[in-house]
């Protein structure tokens, strides 16, 4: 399958550098930056997460490259109680910070390259363009492999893996993740029309454990 071009988003010097703007606009604004792909999709994410009957409350969730946690801090504000959020931008991992303390939440951040390792094992992983930066990168055929078995690690077995996705479809992400994961679900996203032909701006989908 042909890989993504090579760019400056699949870089750590570049998010490092975002997140210090966002830092600083925080700090002198209290605007915490971009919900990455909107808040209607995060909106959808959610309310599949409080659909599932597995799911309780007190589940243990991830989110991987979190950047300023705001999908965290949504989930907080709905009742969830056991919340991570890891990314390898210390500087995204202090912004996160902040906008929890501001908003009296506790959750768990910390700076960590899942590409490296993940420690622990969780109900819930949740993937929101961190996917996507990787796979900007010129390493990708050695970082997806990687990122896939620290994945698989880190779900318990009857766990939700939850990814959304602005560079991939659902076919070549289930190619891609065909022996670690099995889809069971697709999770509706925005679409729009071109030509005759309808389709989605981004691809949000479910995976289990294999």
């Amino acid at each position: 399958m042909e890989e993504l071009q090579e760019s400056e988003l699949g870089s750590q010097e570049y998010w490092n550098n975002r997140y210090k703007e966002e830092i600083e606009n925080f700090q002198d604004h209290g605007d915490p930056g971009e919900v990455w792909f909107g808040e209607d999709t995060v909106n959808r994410l959610i309310k599949w997460i409080e659909k599932n009957r597995t799911v309780t409350k007190e589940s243990k969730i991830l989110d991987v490259g979190c950047g300023n946690g705001m999908f965290l801090i949504e989930l907080a504000t709905e009742g969830y109680t056991n919340l991570f959020g890891v990314d390898y931008s210390n500087d995204a991992i202090t912004l996160a910070k902040s906008i929890a303390q501001k908003q009296g939440l506790k959750i768990q951040y910390s700076e960590c390259d899942i590409l490296e390792k993940l420690d622990g094992q969780f109900d819930i992983i949740h993937d929101k363009g961190t996917y996507d930066a990787i796979s900007l990168n010129a390493n990708i055929t050695e970082f997806r492999g990687k990122y896939l078995e620290n994945m698989h690690k880190a779900l318990v077995q009857n766990g939700f893996f939850i990814i959304t996705s602005c560079n991939w479809t659902k076919d070549e992400l289930n190619e891609h993740f065909k022996n670690h994961f099995d889809c069971v679900d697709n999770i509706p996203t925005p679409q729009f029309q071109f030509g005759g032909k309808t389709g989605n701006t981004v691809t949000s989908l479910v995976y289990k454990k294999i």
